[in-house]
Order: structure tokens, then sequence, then C-alpha cells
């Protein structure tokens, strides 16, 4: 009967299918990270449907696909756990925003168990989800062009203000997503790995966003952008020995901020801006600094190192981190005036300030492991995801936020499918 009823459910579930599944539930986190702001749920749908599919083919073929590589799974599960402990270090005041956060934090969960139950999608698969981030962008790219277009004048002088057009999703996470597609883009056509009659479409949108990158103007992004073409240039001296090419793109590297200062009034603007706001961070008073984002940032982090000195090993606890910056930002601060604290805009500093040194160790190697397994290996995808990550986590508390933490742990798991062992006879570059 045991025999009849396990051939009946991989008929049923046959890996064709599960892997079918995958792919759909893959496209529902990609297309949700750009409309969670009308379909929230979508996201969340697409990371449990990922989970469920592994869970499914795990009873069905009773197997992990991917036991061998626990360890390589199994550092992501450390950040979750680092949440987890947070109960015993979390004020009974707070334990409801202690329930929150695990609630937020579940992607870690859901994704790695997912991808590390079910063997690795097939080429094809990733070579269209990739392709669908990149159409996505592109989509989400015309949409804000056309508002700044319609919104000429007032776009541009927000931007004088410490404020950026309008996006979807906003602005730092758009401008890391930006980077990656056009990672993606510039990386599937260097492999061949686009269709003939779809390469010169894919060479027009990468195009199209490296150019409303830099008229977007979110200094993340650039940041961003520049390390991983300072990176290609490195590559193409030391590894290939492709000296014009890697002139060319060094040429194309410094003329490209220079262009978009005379073309773009948004850049422009955000130049401007970003030398009044740094020489806030001088100013003795904090008063007129609160309201610049970078004096804002160097604010924040001050509190939150004050915070760590009083909490060095264990940190405060996460929940509880935005009472204790209260209080050193009302000692450190008194003129900023409550309305204008914010937590700490470095997730090196947020995770030193909630968890200590020792919960920051933990973190790193949680977070970082994939890519020292991946070293050695062809796997510019998933470099380029690290960088955007390594350098994201240097202003932001990238992992806080829903559409942050889908973006860094989700196209971590689906870079690192291009390195994972696979039985389909695919001659084509296997993202990665």
């Amino acid at each position: 009967m045991q025999r009849y009823y396990s051939a009946f459910m991989q008929s049923v579930f046959t890996l064709v299918r599960l892997h079918q599944a995958a792919f759909i539930f893959s496209a529902c986190v990609i297309v949700g990270i750009f409309v969670a702001g009308w379909v929230r749920v979508l996201p969340s749908i697409g990371m449990a449907g990922i989970a469920a599919t592994g869970i499914v083919y795990s009873i069905t073929y009773r197997r992990v696909a991917h036991w061998s590589y626990w360890p390589l799974f199994g550092s992501g599960a450390l950040v979750f756990l680092l949440h987890l402990l947070q109960g015993f270090n979390t004020t009974a005041a707070n334990m409801d925003s202690y329930r929150e956060d695990l609630v937020l934090q579940l992607p870690f969960l859901a994704l790695i168990l997912g991808f590390w139950l079910l063997p690795a999608l097939p080429g094809r698969y990733l070579r269209r989800l990739w392709l669908l981030l990149i159409g996505a962008t592109v989509i989400a790219a015309a949409g804000a062009t056309i508002n700044y277009i319609l919104h000429f004048r007032a776009i541009n002088e927000m931007y004088l203000h410490s404020k950026v057009m309008p996006t979807e999703p906003d602005h730092i996470r758009f401008s890391l997503i930006i980077t990656m597609a056009v990672a993606a883009g510039v990386l599937l056509l260097v492999h061949g790995a686009v269709k003939k009659a779809w390469r010169f479409w894919v060479i027009a949108t990468t195009a199209f966003l490296i150019i409303f990158l830099h008229l977007l103007a979110v200094r993340s992004g650039q940041m961003t952008f520049y390390a991983l073409g300072s990176l290609a240039v490195v590559w193409l001296v030391w590894k290939k020995r492709m000296w014009k090419q890697a002139v060319a793109l060094a040429a194309v590297l410094v003329l490209l901020p220079a262009i978009s200062y005379v073309v773009f009034p948004t850049f422009n603007n955000k130049v401007e801006n970003t030398q009044q706001d740094v020489s806030k961070v001088q100013q003795e008073s904090a008063r007129e600094g609160r309201t610049y984002s970078i004096a804002a940032r160097v604010y924040s982090y001050r509190a939150a190192l004050a915070v760590w000195n009083n909490n060095k090993a264990m940190g405060v606890g996460k929940p509880d981190l935005k009472d204790e910056m209260a209080k050193h930002y009302a000692i450190l601060y008194p003129e900023i005036g409550s309305k204008y604290y914010i937590l700490p805009h470095n997730q090196y500093l947020y995770n030193l300030a909630a968890y200590g040194e020792l919960g920051l160790v933990v973190f790193l190697i949680g977070m970082f492991y994939p890519a020292w397994w991946a070293w050695g290996k062809h796997a510019p995808l998933l470099l380029a995801q690290y960088v955007s990550v390594a350098l994201s986590f240097l202003v932001e508390y990238t992992l806080e936020t829903q559409i942050g933490l889908a973006f860094v742990v989700f196209f971590i798991m689906l870079a690192l499918q291009g390195s994972l062992p696979h039985e389909e006879d695919d001659a084509c570059w296997r993202p990665a």
C-alpha cells in the first residue's frame, strides 16, 4: 500500500511540475517587490510557495536535494536564530515588537528551506527569472520617468531638500534593484545567454536603466553601480588582459557622472544638496542637520555607538533599540526633538547596538558565508548581489523592511541556484 501511495504521489508531484511551481512562486516574489504598495501580500505568497514546494518534494521523494550543502543554507538560518533569541533580551513592554520582528524575518526560513529541499531550478528558468527582473525594473523606471516629466519643476526642487522622485519600491531599494538588473543584463549578454531575437531589447533596456539610475540620483545605487563597474575594470585587466575594453569601461565610468551633472537637473541638485548635507555634520548644533539625510545618519550612528558602549557584548535587544536610541539622542542632541529620532541607518551598527559584539559576529557569519563558499567559483551574479548588499548595509538597515529583506535573501538564493549541482543537459550559461 505504501509503495502504491508513493508512486501515486510521485506521478502527481513530478519534478517538472514542482520546478514549474517554484518558478511561478519565484516570479511572484520578483513582481511582488514592485507592487507591494498595492498587493503587499504577493512577496509573502511567493516565499511561502517556494517553501511549500520544497516541502512537498522532500515528502514525496523522501530526500533533501541539497542535504550535503546544509552549512551553506544553514548559515542563513543563523540570522533568524539571532532574532529568535532576542526574546531573552527584550523587556516585557516590547514583546509585541519582538513577535512582529519574527514574522518579518520569516523569509530567512521560508526561502532557505524551499531552495535547500528542492533540486536546483533548470537553467532556462533561472535565465527567465533574471530577465523578468530586468523587465519589471524597466517598467517601474519608465513609470517614474513619466511622472518626473509631468512634474519636472517640483521634483527637481525636491532634490535640493534631501528628497527624490517617487518610486515603487522606495528609492533606496529601487536604486539597488536597478544596479542588480543592470548587472544581470550585462552578464546575460556577455555569456551569450540571451536569444538572438531578444539581444537588442536587453541591450536597450540595460542602457536605459543605467541612464535612469543617474536621473534618479540616489547615492546608494550609484555607489554600488560604480563599485561593480570598478571591479569589472579590474577583472578585465587582471584576469582577461583585455586592456582596450578595460580602458573603454573606465572612460565610461568617468564620463557618466560628468555628463549626468550637465544633463540631469536631479543629479546636479543632488550633488549640491550633498555638499550642503556634509557641511551640516560639522556644525556644533544639530538643529539644521536633522532634516538632511547624511547629517541625520551621522547623528544616528553616534547615538547607536553610545547605546553599544553601554551594552558591548550582548546589545540591548532589537525590540528595545528604539527606546535606548531615544535616551541617547536626548543626551547627545537635545535640540533635535523626538520627531527626528531615527534608528541607525547602517545595518552593521544597527546589529552591533541591538545584538552586541557576539551577535554581530554571528550575523556576519550567517549573512556572508555563502559568499565565502562561492569564492573561486564563477558566480558573478552572486558577487554582484553581495557587493550591493554589503555596501547598502553601510547606509541603510536593509534587512529591517519587507522589501529590503526580500531583495537581499531572494536574490542571494537565486544566484546560488546557478552554482548548485544539477542534472540537466544545457550548454547555455546557468546564471550564478
